[in-house]
C-alpha cells in the first residue's frame, strides 16, 4: 500500500467524508492562518506517511482540515524544504494526498526577502512568475511524458485576480512580482541579490518553486503569496536571521488571513 493511500485512510478515519475544495501550504510564521478555520480537525505529520516532519521553527507540522467561509480547506501548517533533506521532491506525496482529497486549487505561501524598495517588511506579494535555477528540478527521475510540465503560466491568473480583488476591498496593498527560489539555508549575499535583480527577481526565498512544479504536474491551479519579512541582503542595514523572519511575519500573516477569509467568502 502506498504512503498516499495510507495517509488518505488515516484522514478518512479522523474526518469521515471530508472533501477539500482548496489546499493551502503555509510558510514560516504563517501558521496563524489555521486560526481562521472553523470545525478544525488537526492531524500531525508524524501520523501521516509521506508527510515530512519540518525541522524548522515556525512550521507547525500539522494537516488542518475544516472550513474558511463556506469553502472546505486542507491546510498544511508548515512544509519541508530542500535544504532539510537535500531532496526537492519532498512535497510530492503530501500534494498528491491533497489532490486526492478533492482539492483542485493550491495556494502556496512563504516568507520572503524583498528586492522591491517599496515592498517593505509587513507587506504581501502575489507571485506571478518564478525563477528556478539554483536547485534541482523536483521531477528529475520521474518516468512518463507527464514529467514534461508546461510552465508558461505557473500561477493561475484567475485566482490571482480574486486575491487582488479581496485585498483591494479590504484596503490591503498586495504587490506582485517574480519570486526566486534559492536553496538556503544560508541567506543570499549582497552580490547574489544584485545578480537576481538583473535576472528579474522581485522577492527571494527558500521554498515554493518545487511545490509549484509538482502541483502543476498533478493538475492543480496554483497561486502563490509571499509574506515580506525582510529586505534582501545589501538593501538594509538590518542583519538577516530566521528570528527576524518570524518576528516580522506577524503583520503580513494577519493581513493574509483577512485576504484569504474574504477571498473564500467572495468565491462561495
Amino acid at each position: 500500500m502506498s504512503n498516499v493511500t495510507t495517509a488518505l485512510d488515516i484522514i478518512a478515519s479522523k474526518a469521515p467524508g471530508f472533501k477539500a475544495d482548496v489546499a493551502i501550504v503555509l510558510g514560516s510564521g504563517l501558521g496563524g492562518v489555521v486560526d481562521a478555520i472553523r470545525d478544525a480537525i488537526k492531524i500531525d505529520y508524524k501520523d501521516l506517511p509521506g508527510f515530512p516532519v519540518p525541522t524548522v521553527h515556525g512550521h507547525g507540522g500539522q494537516l488542518v482540515l475544516g472550513q474558511i467561509g463556506s469553502v472546505s480547506v486542507a491546510v498544511m501548517q508548515g512544509r519541508a524544504h530542500y535544504y532539510e533533506h537535500a531532496r526537492s521532491d519532498l512535497m510530492a506525496e503530501p500534494l498528491e494526498t491533497l489532490r486526492d482529497l478533492g482539492a483542485d486549487q493550491l495556494i502556496l505561501t512563504n516568507a520572503a526577502g524583498s528586492l522591491l524598495p517599496d515592498a517593505t517588511p509587513g507587506n504581501l506579494m502575489l507571485i506571478t512568475d518564478h525563477i528556478s535555477m539554483f536547485g534541482p528540478n523536483p521531477l528529475i527521475g520521474y518516468r512518463g511524458d507527464d514529467r514534461f510540465v508546461g510552465m508558461d503560466v505557473p500561477y493561475d491568473p484567475q485566482i490571482g485576480s480574486g486575491l487582488h480583488a479581496a485585498a483591494s476591498e479590504l484596503g490591503i496593498k498586495l504587490f506582485e512580482g517574480t519570486y526566486c527560489w534559492c536553496t538556503g539555508p544560508s541567506f543570499e549575499t549582497p552580490a547574489e541579490i544584485k545578480m537576481l535583480k538583473v535576472l528579474g527577481a522581485d522577492a527571494v526565498g527558500m521554498s515554493t518553486v518545487p511545490e509549484c512544479i509538482l502541483a502543476r504536474r498533478l493538475g492543480f491551479k496554483v497561486a502563490g503569496v509571499s509574506n515580506i519579512t525582510n529586505m534582501a541582503a545589501g538593501m538594509s542595514a538590518t542583519p538577516l536571521s530566521h528570528e527576524q523572519t518570524l518576528e516580522m511575519s506577524k503583520e503580513g500573516s494577519a493581513n493574509l488571513i483577512r485576504i484569504l477569509v474574504h477571498y473564500f467568502s467572495r468565491s462561495a
